[in-house]
């Protein structure tokens, strides 16, 4: 399939099948992430990939804030745990320059990446935004050097994928 098909392909999965993913699939999706580019090259992002049931369970209880029931957090075979780790120039000194925090736009296109290439492979995905970053760091055992900026569930897809509406292009693009 062309680029255009695979990014129409990528929903956001709610629903999940109770079925493992091989550690090759896996393999693949973090490679994909791992060529993308960044800001000066420092590719501060980091995967922390929880397949431990328990430890999903964890994350689905205790690190999730209120309000936003997501009962598919706890399903997913996986959740990957994109997070930075920022350097004093580019991250720091940079962002404080040029008002521009280079370390999200960088995991932005890793985590793109990845889903992008889980799509590929046959796996649905949703990022997750809703979440105590503490709670994440405290359950995994984290450094401080490492912060958690999105979880991202990974999973076969149970049923139908459910596409959104789009915005026409003339409504969201414009042309000088």
């Amino acid at each position: 399939m062309n680029f255009l098909e695979l990014a129409k392909l990528r929903t956001s999965c709610r629903s999940y099948q109770d079925r493992p993913v091989p550690s090759e699939t896996l393999a693949y999706c973090l490679e994909a992430a791992q060529v993308a580019p960044s800001a000066c090259n420092q590719q501060p992002w980091r995967f922390v990939v929880v397949e431990t049931p328990e430890l999903r369970a964890e994350l689905s209880k205790n690190a999730l804030l209120p309000g936003i029931p997501m009962p598919w957090v706890a399903t997913a075979p996986v959740i990957v745990v994109l997070c930075a780790k920022k350097s004093l120039a580019v991250h720091h000194i940079a962002a404080m320059v040029s008002g521009v925090h280079y370390h999200l736009i960088d995991l932005g296109i890793a985590g793109e990446h990845l889903v992008l290439a889980a799509a590929e492979q046959g796996l649905g995905s949703c990022w997750i935004g809703w979440f105590r970053a503490k709670q994440v760091r405290k359950i995994l055992n984290l450094p401080r050097s490492l912060e958690p900026v999105s979880l991202i569930t990974l999973g076969y897809p149970a049923g139908e994928a459910k596409t959104t509406e789009r915005k026409p292009l003339s409504e969201i693009a414009e042309f000088q």
